[in-house]
């Protein structure tokens, strides 16, 4: 079960303390190793996936940890940047939406499990998190460069990836319905 791609879920899930505490500075300079740290907890969310599919390594555990570890990734940075001392701030209502929608496809992931069906993830859900995935890097970032309000980018960015994970959410609870009602239907 501990194998090198849910050593990397762990290291993920590690990431989360740190990035918390780098996220209690709003200053540019902690910006960057933020971004740094980040940077290196989202690509082992590639490798992860990559290394257990490409060797035949996948497991029940990383099946539960790796979307558990991308949600404690994603929430815990969303809410250290929108308590962050900087303005202009990522909107309460967006802020709600995105973690309303994580819980949501993660109690619908637990009944089905419960139900034998296991969820993979759909094109729309990797969507959602490489969206997602840029948006928070830029929103880390915060301040302009080089001319990019890295702010705006990011806000776009996390926007963009809030219709799609909305619509990924929705495609999830359309095939553990339509698996339980033909599950439903073959019993009768």
């Amino acid at each position: 079960m501990l194998n090198l791609p849910n050593i990397l879920t762990l290291g993920r899930i590690a990431a989360v303390p740190l990035i918390v505490w780098l996220l209690r500075d709003p200053s540019g300079k902690t910006a960057f190793v933020t971004f740094g740290v980040f940077l290196v907890a989202t690509v082992t969310d590639f490798l992860d996936g990559y290394i257990a599919r490409k060797y035949g390594q996948t497991t029940a555990m990383g099946q539960l940890l790796d979307p558990l570890a991308d949600k404690l990734l994603v929430i815990s940075a969303l809410v250290m940047l929108a308590l962050m001392d900087r303005q202009p701030s990522i909107p309460d209502w967006l802020l709600v939406t995105i973690i309303g929608r994580e819980l949501a496809v993660t109690g619908l992931r637990s009944i089905a499990a419960t139900e034998g069906i296991v969820l993979g993830a759909e094109a729309t859900g990797k969507l959602k998190m490489i969206l997602q995935s840029i948006g928070i890097h830029a929103l880390i970032l915060h301040y302009s460069y080089l001319g990019v309000n890295f702010h705006l980018v990011g806000l776009i960015t996390l926007l963009a990836s809030t219709v799609v994970g909305l619509w990924s959410a929705v495609e999830y609870h359309m095939t553990v319905f339509r698996e339980l009602s033909g599950r439903g239907r073959q019993a009768g």
